[in-house]
């Protein structure tokens, strides 16, 4: 399963998801995290005060992580988190190490009870 983190540090999920300048792209496959590649974004999030969405970075971003079942994030405001729903894309918030974020979420959205390890053949 392909998964997007958002990322500062690149070992936690450490970043909102509209303070984002780039998502690690991981392939979360039988218990194990391959770091497949970093694609960088435009910031979403441009500090208005009417927080107005912003559809052409938003879109860009979901083009950057296509193909991802889901998209790890520290925080994610309603309206973006609905309209990556919209584009297939779950978002899931998580803060910690990646591997126990990428394990949570595949246990999440897997379907099956595999918790995330090695069984899973998702």
């Amino acid at each position: 399963m392909r998964i997007a983190v958002a990322s500062k540090s690149g070992t936690e999920v450490d970043q909102h998801f509209g303070h984002a300048e780039r998502f690690l792209i991981y392939d979360f496959h039988r218990g194990e995290a391959k770091l497949l590649e970093e694609v960088a974004v435009e910031k979403y999030c441009s500090f208005d005060e009417g927080h107005p969405f912003r559809k052409n970075q938003f879109m860009a971003i979901v083009e950057a992580v296509a193909g991802c079942k889901a998209v790890i994030t520290a925080m994610i405001g309603d309206y973006p988190r609905q309209e990556l729903v919209k584009q297939g894309i779950e978002a899931v918030t998580a803060e910690g190490p990646i591997e126990e974020a990428l394990r949570a979420a595949h246990a999440t959205l897997c379907g099956c009870d595999c918790g995330g390890k090695e069984k899973c053949s998702k």
